[in-house]
């Protein structure tokens, strides 16, 4: 079962390239950092279904839609999203992103790739 602590595991693992933030979309984390997590929720999902289902790509965007649901209180739906995201990441010693990506990618304002 995924773990539902929003302080996740963070950054800090060795995966290549986990201090690059430009793969976080930059107005879902713009409008989790304004207050409006519902809005970075939808936008997140959207980035996440661009991805091919099971890459990396996908299963990171997944776990930061699944923290963010957990964040507006809808803790089901988050915990499903965890549950497939953090099994698809660990597979591939991928580091769980938490919330701080998002707050961190919008302090950057860096152009996404």
């Amino acid at each position: 079962m995924a773990d539902p602590d929003l302080s996740g595991a963070g950054l800090s693992g060795a995966d290549p390239g986990a201090a690059d933030l430009d793969w976080v979309p930059l107005d879902a984390a713009r409008a989790f950092a304004d207050g409006d997590e519902r809005w970075a929720a939808v936008l997140l999902a959207r980035a996440r279904d661009a991805q091919p289902v099971g890459s990396v790509a996908w299963a990171r965007l997944e776990r930061l839609h699944g923290l963010s649901l957990i964040h507006v209180q809808r803790e089901v739906e988050g915990t499903f999203a965890l549950e497939r995201s953090d099994a698809l990441l660990d597979a591939a010693g991928v580091t769980r992103p938490d919330l701080e990506v998002l707050e961190a990618r919008a302090a950057s304002g860096a152009r996404e790739r």
